[in-house]
Order: structure tokens, then sequence, then C-alpha cells
């Protein structure tokens, strides 16, 4: 069993992880085949679903007890980053029809703003006491690895793109789409968690779950409303 040694508290949360990595999978097979047939609108998911998979499986390969199944965590985080780097060295650019969208734009960045204080409001007073955040010590870890990701580019980048949406900047407009995708799979990753942690009775989640689940709600919405409106194919 690959998480044979974690705490169940982090099993479980990885096991969501999985349930999440088989959307983005599927995901990513449909959106590669509408891409290939020339769809921009399937690039976009595509490249989104990409910055999730990254994202999970840095989380695997440095977060996680060895295991049988390393090499497959680190081949899969090599091929992942190289074809987000490929894709991006042929450079930027926007469909003419792709225009920026305010409730998409609002929607990234207030989720950005909402989940950099919640962040905070575990570590600001971690660092104060001298004492670990209570789900950092809960998954058994050093550091927690969400925090480092989210705080560092995650939370930024989603902030961040909606601003220069809001600007009309072309860079934010471009990526106003793979980053809501990124936040519907990885939000749908954390309520599949929640799920698993409520039925193996970990108490008061619940009102999390209702949250992330308005999250994830909030990012498929704003995705098709940005896609839509900026009727590209």
């Amino acid at each position: 069993m690959p998480y044979a040694m974690e705490t169940k508290n982090w099993l479980l949360q990885a096991q969501g992880q999985d349930i999440g990595n088989l959307i983005a999978v599927t995901v990513l097979l449909i959106s590669t085949y509408k891409a290939v047939k020339g769809s921009s609108k399937a690039f976009l998911v595509w490249l989104g679903t990409l910055f999730y998979l990254l994202y999970a499986y840095i989380i695997y390969s440095v977060a996680v007890h060895f295991n049988s199944l390393f090499l497959v965590y680190v081949a899969v985080l090599g091929l992942t980053f190289f074809t987000i780097l490929t894709a991006v060295s042929r450079g930027i650019v926007v469909p003419e029809k792709l225009k920026a969208n305010t409730y998409a734009s609002y929607t990234i960045m207030i989720i950005g703003i909402l989940f950099t204080l919640l962040w905070l409001s575990e570590i600001i007073p971690a660092i104060f006491t001298g004492v670990a955040p209570q789900g950092t010590k809960d998954a058994g870890l050093w550091v927690n690895p969400i925090h480092v990701l989210d705080l560092a580019i995650v939370l930024p980048g989603f902030i961040a793109t909606g601003y220069l949406s809001l600007k009309g900047e072309k860079i934010g407009t471009y990526l106003l789409a793979p980053w809501l995708t990124f936040s519907s799979l990885m939000g749908s990753s954390i309520v599949a968690a929640m799920a698993l942690m409520i039925v193996n009775n970990f108490s008061d989640l619940l009102p999390a779950l209702i949250v992330v689940s308005v999250v994830v709600i909030a990012s498929i919405s704003a995705l098709v409303i940005f896609m839509r409106a900026g009727r590209i194919e």
C-alpha cells in the first residue's frame, strides 16, 4: 500500500488527491483530443490540467514516504513539467476572440485572497508560538507542502491573473482559463478528501466541505462563462 507509513489524516488527503487525479486525467485526455483538433478552448483547459498535475506530483514526490511508486511520481512530475515548458516556449498566443470577463477575473482573484488569508491565519500564530500548525502536525509533516506551493506560487498567480485580466493585460486573460481549471480540479480533490475524512469520523469538517464545494462551483461556472463570453472554439 503506497500510503502505509502516513498518518490517517495524510493518508485520506492523499486518497482524495488520487480521486482528483482520476478526474484530471479524464479532463486531460478529452482536452488533448479536442486541442489536437484545433480547439483553443480545449488547449487552455489542457494547460490548466497540467498545472494541477504538476502541483499534485510535487506533493507526491516530496511529501509522501518513500514507496514503490516513487519513480512513477518523479516520472510524471518531470513529464508534466517539460510538457508545460514546451507549450510555453512556443509563445503565448491569445485567441483574438478571447476577452477578459469581470466575473471570471474577480472569482479567481477572490479565491486567491481568501485562501491566502486562511493559510496565514494558521501560519502566523504558529510562528509566534513556535509550534507547527495543527494541520501540519495531524499530517505528520515538518512543514505543509500545500502551504508552500499555495503561498509561493498558486495564490499569487490567482490574484495577479485576476488583477491583470481586469486591467486588460493579455497575460491575465490568457491565464484565466488555466487557473480556473486548476481551481476546479484542486477543489474537487479537496472535496473528495474531506468526504473521505468525514466518513472516517473526522469531526467538524462539514462547514469546510460546503465552503470548498462552493469554490468548485464558482470556479467551474466562471470558467464556463469566460469561455462562452469569449466565443472561442
